[in-house]
């Protein structure tokens, strides 16, 4: 059993009697006198049956009216491991961000009181958090392997409101409220101080945050039941929602956020100055392919050469490669997956094949200029040269051709974001 802790502005907690834990869950509440105990209980009961972490659980009780403080007292005194954190302000932003700054656990969480989340997803949630893949990890109801049960005008709302994120402020992740996240305590202290909002932003705006700062964020795929007694005034979110986009929106393309800061302290990604974010990891997947494609244009250029002449050889040699080298880099240096687009992008891509082509085509116009009857091995040398100019105007127009629909260095996973 555990302290209660009152807080009243700038909290300070009070570290408990025993080692700290690995995992902190908070379940943040506001007049759930009727839920509390229930959903207590059970993640208690679950956390003390086999989950590999040492765990501790604190209720944030945020400015309730009603008995759930005195509820929250008495379950802290009933189950080992339970904790009470109350503030005078209301605001499940403002209660997650007072305990994740000063909890002494490894990894830090939350979840809603109605637990409509599978709690069998917390251990998936954890883990690359606690190995330290991953910076911060969230449940996604609208992953390919969610299971979702809720109203179609929950989902219609749902989805459209992270539609809107992906095109006003360019977010990846694909769900961001869903009441199941959890943080690398040490991530949580450097990206906290810049999260403003203390309400239901909270959440998109530690997401956009992170995400553009260059952070791992691992989403895992949950089975989701929706609580028909949900408290929260859908106009009102919505409309704070707006502002906090603009809001976070104007921020970001002013650059008042020290982004740069907060990727070094955090050092997730090995920026090299004047390199965007995600062009280390890029270049090197794309030489990698463009290794490959070399060894096959050779090949290709040595067994159509003999029989059409060298033009002709180059341009199907360059052609086919072209074809090939576009989907390889699509999927593997710039991680766009599906069908959705290819069309579009392989267009594309054969426009930067044009220009390989004159480059090249050029190179053996000026040789066969200038030595007629030069051999095969050095139209090989003037090509793979030619080759060289082209490839870097390939990668910089393929970082343009991808340049919406690729995840920057794979930094946003699904499963492995």
């Amino acid at each position: 059993m555990t302290e209660t802790v009152t807080v009243a502005g700038p909290a300070e907690l009070v570290d408990g009697p025993s080692a700290p834990p690995v995992l902190d869950v908070v379940v943040p509440v506001y007049n759930e006198e009727t839920d509390l105990g229930v959903c207590v209980r059970r993640l208690h009961e679950y956390l003390a049956g086999g989950f590999p972490f040492p765990a501790r659980i604190t209720i944030a009780d945020n400015a309730s009216t009603d008995a759930t403080l005195a509820v929250a007292e008495l379950l802290a005194a009933e189950l080992d491991d339970v904790r009470v954190v109350h503030l005078d302000a209301k605001g499940r932003g403002r209660a997650l961000r007072t305990v994740w700054q000063h909890s002494d656990a490894q990894v830090v969480a939350y979840m809603d009181v109605d637990l409509s989340t599978d709690l069998n997803a917390l251990l998936p949630l954890v883990a690359p958090l606690v190995s330290g893949h991953s910076d911060l990890a969230i449940g996604t109801r609208l992953g390919a392997g969610s299971r979702v049960v809720r109203g179609p005008k929950r989902e219609f709302i749902s989805r459209c409101y992270n539609l809107l994120l992906k095109a006003s402020l360019r977010a990846r992740f694909s769900d961001a409220q869903c009441g199941f996240k959890a943080m690398r305590t040490d991530v949580a202290r450097r990206l906290l101080p810049l999260v403003e909002d203390g309400e239901w932003f909270f959440d998109t705006e530690l997401l956009v945050i992170a995400e553009r700062a260059g952070l791992r964020i691992h989403e895992v795929p949950v089975d989701w039941i929706d609580d028909p007694d949900s408290r929260v005034d859908i106009v009102d979110t919505a409309r704070k929602d707006l502002r906090g986009i603009w809001r976070l929106g104007r921020a970001l393309g002013t650059g008042s956020l020290p982004l740069a800061e907060l990727r070094r302290a955090v050092g997730r990604e090995p920026l090299l100055p004047g390199v965007p974010l995600g062009m280390v990891g890029q270049l090197i997947r794309f030489a990698l392919v463009g290794v490959g494609s070399t060894l096959a244009y050779v090949l290709l250029y040595l067994l159509i050469q003999p029989m059409t002449g060298a033009q002709v050889a180059n341009f199907a040699a360059l052609l086919i490669t072209a074809v090939a080298n576009t989907a390889a880099n699509r999927a593997f240096t710039f991680g766009v997956r599906g069908r959705a687009g290819m069309v579009s992008d392989q267009f594309q891509g054969l426009l930067i094949f044009g220009f390989g082509l004159l480059v090249t085509s050029g190179s053996l116009f000026a040789l066969h200029h200038w030595a007629p009857g030069a051999p095969v091995q050095l139209e090989l040398f003037v090509l793979v040269a030619a080759n060289l100019i082209a490839t870097l105007m390939r990668f910089i127009g393929l970082r343009w051709v991808f340049r919406e629909t690729a995840r920057p260095a794979l930094l946003t996973e699904a499963g492995a974001r």
